[in-house]
């Protein structure tokens, strides 16, 4: 978990490899083809996206923190465990959110801002499979389709939010 692997790759692995971020990622992508589908510019996705996602990561982040409060945590230290355990939720979004400032900026438009959002979150989400089964030394081929697989996952989920919506 957090402090296990040093330096800047072990702080980005930290937190952004791990069930949070990766649950982050799709809530954002999915978040973000359910705006865009209402005709809003890129910043309307940006925001909407973005602001719908921190409250999200609050809602995670309080339920993390009351299940870790108890007699042999303080609230704070709870509070702060799960603050920081969560995070990735938040950081995960980063990466997609550059084309949609560049969108908002005006230099791209908006269904390609959101087309290469979503590509950007399927190709992380691809990394982080092949990582995955890389990291338990799995043949090449099986590190390939795990990172297809967890593309094709994440493509899958944002589609099932486009068609609730």
């Amino acid at each position: 978990m957090y402090g296990d692997r040093m330096g800047f790759r072990g702080w980005v692995g930290d937190r952004l490899v791990n069930a949070d971020a990766v649950y982050g990622l799709i809530v954002y992508s999915a978040l973000i083809a359910a705006i865009s589908d209402k005709d809003a510019n890129a910043l309307d996705v940006l925001v909407g996206a973005g602001l719908t996602l921190v409250v999200f990561w609050g809602a995670h982040a309080f339920a993390d923190a009351i299940t870790r409060h108890g007699a042999e945590r303080p609230l704070g230290q709870a509070t702060r465990e799960a603050i920081g355990h969560s995070s990735g939720m938040l950081y995960a979004s980063i990466i997609p959110s550059i084309p949609l400032i560049v969108g908002a900026l005006g230099l791209v438009s908006t269904d390609d801002a959101v087309s290469f959002s979503l590509l950007i979150a399927m190709v992380i989400l691809g990394i982080v499979g092949y990582r995955a089964f890389a990291e338990r030394k799995r043949p090449i081929i099986v590190r390939i389709l795990g990172g297809l697989g967890a593309a094709m996952f994440g493509f899958l989920v944002i589609l099932l939010n486009i068609l609730v919506h």
